[in-house]
């Protein structure tokens, strides 16, 4: 049984990838193949209490992420319902669809450096839907965002769940990490924007402001969620750092602040009035279905981590391929089917520190490619996928106009960073 998980996983990914075809949510083909992977691997095994003990251990990272992002979805949700984010929105005078592109693609690049490229891509996602009205146009700049916040995060230590493993597992130092990605990361997203530009002419329109949605809030307390909501999301690397607990507790705690901060701004207005800007609403539209699909396709690679598919898989490129670099280039564009986190944790057990030392080309490399290489496809990074959720982008659109320019990109960044290391 346990050599028909990879089958089932395969098939369940094919059946995410045609959702719109089948008319099947994607959220219910990744909760299948999760739980069918982790029922064939079970009926597979002798011994059912290692299964349930890996099972546990997984779940509870799995918990974390789930817990993070539902704490950052509603953070947002709750800026939005007091319209925070038409404060920065309002900054933003441009109507021009160019200097619009260069503006929302490196803001999204910086701030995932500060915050991470999922939290970054809620934001960034919740921002445009305010500044445009045009589906396609509204589609094609939540596409460079999940480049631009790819990317950010692969030159910090907290920017990506798998430069923070490296980060945390001794395997790179910050300061170096920062030198030596920086460049690459940022031509990583560079090219894409020119050749975006290129197509994108004249002005854009800004979406019609409904009047009902801003009557019943102040300037003043607009202001304050925002500067709250966004200083609760910068706060939680610093909370990691300082108590090094999970990121999770950091964002609950802001969120639970937030919730306090609601409540007492809106303690003296009438219930149905209250009602729209309580955290009760905000959970209300945040989409859980997203959630549920994270939920699924975390517990299909789980399984593929604890039977060891994964690292048999990355000691066979290994043994093939040879070549460091060709061997983290392709394990970059893997991690855009298979999610990043176990294929960089089976990196991590392959090649010890004696093989390649702290710093070293190898693991420096590894940071960028495995933080960068998701974006070529919608469902390959945490980002992505939440983007998918949160507008309901089809693979196959992403596939078409997003892909390409993203693994140029990638691969452009990919050879500065190999020209860098010969040349200094």
């Amino acid at each position: 049984m346990i050599n028909f998980i990879p089958v089932i996983f395969l098939l369940g990914y094919l059946l995410i990838v045609f959702e719109h075809s089948i008319k099947i949510n994607k959220a219910a083909s990744a909760l299948l193949t999760g739980i069918l992977c982790w029922t064939a691997y079970t009926l597979g095994q002798p011994d059912v209490h290692l299964v349930n003990e890996k099972l546990l251990e997984h779940v509870g990272d799995i918990a974390g992420i789930l817990f993070f992002l539902l704490g950052a979805m509603t953070i947002v949700e709750l800026i939005d319902s007091h319209d925070g984010f038409s404060i920065i929105t309002q900054k933003i005078k441009t109507k021009n669809k160019r200097s619009l592109l260069w503006t929302i693609s490196l803001l999204a690049f910086f701030l995932s450096a500060v915050l991470d490229n999922l939290t970054t891509t809620i934001v960034m996602v919740a921002l445009i839907r305010k500044l445009l009205s045009d589906k396609n146009e509204k589609l094609l700049f939540i596409g460079m965002i999940i480049i631009a916040a790819n990317a950010g995060g692969a030159w910090s230590p907290i920017g990506d769940v798998t430069t923070t493993m490296l980060w945390i597992g001794g395997r790179i130092s910050s300061t170096k990490l920062i030198i030596e990605t920086f460049l690459p990361s940022l031509i990583c997203l560079i090219v894409p924007v020119l050749l975006v530009q290129l197509k994108m002419k004249g002005t854009f329109e800004r979406p019609e402001v409904i009047e009902s949605e801003t009557k019943d809030i102040s300037n003043k307390e607009r202001s304050t969620i925002l500067f709250i909501g966004i200083g609760c999301l910068i706060f939680v690397p610093f909370f990691k750092a300082i108590t090094h607990l999970p990121p999770y507790m950091g964002i609950l705690l802001g969120l639970s602040l937030m919730w306090i901060v609601t409540e007492y701004i809106h303690k003296g207005k009438e219930e149905e009035d209250r009602n729209q800007f309580s955290v009760h609403h905000a959970l209300k539209k945040v989409d859980t279905s997203s959630i549920l699909f994270f939920l699924g396709i975390l517990l299909a690679v789980a399984v593929l981590q604890s039977t060891g598919f994964l690292s048999s898989f990355a000691q066979s490129l290994d043994k093939t391929i040879g070549s460091p670099n060709a061997i983290v280039i392709l394990i970059g564009l893997l991690s855009a089917i298979i999610d990043n986190v176990p294929i960089v944790a089976a990196a991590m057990g392959m090649y010890s520190l004696e093989h390649f030392p702290i710093d070293s080309h190898f693991w420096l490399f590894l940071a960028y490619c495995a933080g960068t290489g998701g974006s070529s496809l919608i469902i390959g990074s945490a980002a992505g996928v939440a983007a998918m959720g949160m507008e309901k982008i089809s693979f196959f659109w992403y596939l078409k106009k997003i892909s390409l320019l993203a693994t140029l990109g990638y691969l452009a960044g990919a050879a500065w960073f190999i020209l860098e290391s010969y040349l200094f």
